[in-house]
């Protein structure tokens, strides 16, 4: 049976689930409009998913043919899976910050082969050990990647700029960093309980009430712009604090208020992650033998193969961190590339 929490004032969340993840589902919400409801974000693409998604519309008290519009906070398939089904049952626009857009454009016209090749190259860069790189070079290349054909969006998504939401004030907030296209939406009206604070925040996985979004590298093989996306998370954190909403409604777990305190922890999280990582680089150290030494959920030896090339690409996030603050630098001449604390 489809979970429906009603937030008040027009605003409505279905459990759509993710298969296979301790996760476990994504909080899709149901906004209404003079046109229509409108979704932000839709949930994991799978059969089970899609039933509960339009069981939880109809306890909704509408259906997945009458939804107008569908906002994606960010390209994930936890978030933008059902987009496509969504848009063919209904005929509706999904619109997308345009750094997104230009993943999921890649990803629909890339061959598989070719993003296969490029992580091997990566993880090799990386000081990843043969066994982990060389499925990537093998069998694994040939099989289709999941999610690889996502919904192109059709409309974008502009920072600062009110969506076309008619008789709602909802405003776009670009917050990179989980992904470079990531946005908040700030529903600009009075919390219908009164709260103080300005208004409610779609957080998406920017902001979560108990767990660290991942902050990894998003590149293109044909870019060699040299991004900073936890600098880049961090600056969209504190615009987020500042703003000050009443109620954070995020994608995971449950929605929260004092979204400044809940900031102030996690930009201290992330010093004192930084500050941990300058003491294990007082030796030398390649970005895969950094992530076998972060602190993760689990040891490393029980991180299963894709949640380890993740982590190694966090880890790498944080020595551009470091290194872009001066407080670390490449080895000249390494290969695999080693880091070392200045």
């Amino acid at each position: 049976m489809a979970q429906v929490t009603d937030h008040g004032g027009g605003v409505r969340s279905i459990e759509v689930p993710i298969p296979d993840n301790p996760l476990g589902h994504t909080l899709v919400y149901v906004v209404d409009t003079d046109r229509g409801p409108v979704l932000i974000d839709t949930g994991w693409d799978d059969p089970a998913s899609w039933n509960l998604l339009a069981e939880g519309l109809i306890g909704c008290g509408t259906s997945v043919t009458e939804v107008h519009g569908v906002v994606i906070t960010h390209h994930h398939p936890d978030h933008h899976g059902l987009s496509a089904k969504v848009r063919e049952a209904s005929g509706a626009w999904i619109a997308m910050h345009a750094a997104d857009t230009a993943v999921v454009r890649r990803m629909r016209e890339n061959r598989p082969e070719l993003w296969f090749a490029f992580m091997a190259e990566k993880l090799r860069a990386a000081g990843a050990p043969d066994e982990h790189v060389a499925p990537l070079r093998t069998t694994t290349r040939r099989r289709a990647l999941p999610g690889l054909s996502p919904a192109l969006p059709d409309r974008e998504i502009v920072p600062g700029d009110l969506l076309d939401l008619a008789g709602r004030r909802l405003r776009a907030i670009w917050t990179p960093g989980h992904t470079p296209g990531h946005v908040c939406l700030h529903l600009e009206e009075d919390h219908p309980a009164r709260l103080p604070g300005h208004g409610r925040l779609f957080s998406g996985d920017h902001l979560l009430p108990e767990i660290t979004p991942h902050i990894g590298l998003y590149e293109d093989p044909d870019d060699a712009t040299v991004t900073d996306p936890l600098g880049d998370y961090l600056d969209s954190l504190e615009r987020v604090g500042r703003l000050a909403p009443a109620e954070v409604l995020p994608a995971h777990q449950y929605a929260f208020t004092d979204a400044p305190a809940r900031v102030r922890e996690l930009l201290v999280h992330h010093e004192e992650r930084l500050t941990g990582l300058l003491a294990l680089l007082a030796v030398p150290l390649t970005p895969w033998q950094l992530a076998e030494r972060m602190e993760w959920n689990r040891p490393w030896a029980d991180i299963p193969y894709g949640s380890r090339t993740i982590a190694v690409s966090e880890a790498e996030a944080h020595l551009r961190r470091l290194v872009k603050l001066g407080r670390a630098e490449a080895v000249t001449g390494s290969d695999p590339v080693t880091y070392r604390a200045v």
